[in-house]
């Protein structure tokens, strides 16, 4: 592993997600990508970071302790992988994962996980923020139907949507999980960001 290798952070794969009262999901095939993703990385022996949401709120489904905090096995951690457990949206509030990075010198993230506008945003803009040059794996997100402040429904669709588009040019380079895959086949040496 060198600073140029871009290190996977994976994001809130967890079974509580599956829970039919979050409504209709885009994406049904995010965790898929994910394992793809994940299978690629470590047979290129870059490094791979998983976060997992620890919810305080005592109807959350990702509450440690309940069934739905644990990680799906696509997302699984292996040996030597780290978690950053966290209890907020960002992956960086409230862990170690900042420093975790500077001192490996990983200077480059590669954003999968759930759900798009909420942690995966948060930690892809305070990345950004901080320095890191980003990019979210579009099909390797996804999200939920929600309903807005006006009682208009917003389709899962159409909010991933939205929110990738906010974040392209300055806080992340937005890419389909083909076009990563194919650059690491091609070199192990590929620049994100």
């Amino acid at each position: 592993m060198s600073s140029s290798d871009p290190a996977l952070l994976v994001i809130d794969v967890q079974k509580g997600i599956d829970n039919p009262r979050h409504g209709k999901r885009n994406n049904p095939q995010a965790e898929q990508r994910i394992a793809e993703l994940l299978q690629a990385w470590r047979a290129s022996g870059w490094p791979v970071i998983h976060v997992q949401h620890m919810s305080t709120e005592p109807d959350s489904l990702l509450r440690p302790g309940l069934p739905g905090n644990a990680i799906k096995d696509e997302a699984l951690p292996i040996d030597g992988e780290p978690v950053f457990q966290k209890n907020v949206s960002s992956a960086f509030i409230g862990t170690q994962l900042e420093s975790y990075l500077r001192l490996s010198g990983i200077e480059s993230l590669v954003v999968v996980g759930l759900t798009t506008e909420h942690c995966v945003s948060s930690s892809t803009r305070q990345a950004a923020n901080l320095g890191f040059k980003v990019t979210v794996v579009a099909d390797a997100t996804a999200t939920f139907e929600r309903k807005g402040y006006d009682g208009k429904h917003y389709s899962a669709d159409a909010i991933h949507g939205a929110e990738l588009a906010s974040l392209i040019d300055e806080f992340a380079a937005v890419r389909e999980s083909a076009e990563v895959l194919a650059e690491i086949r091609e070199t192990s040496a590929v620049s994100f960001g």
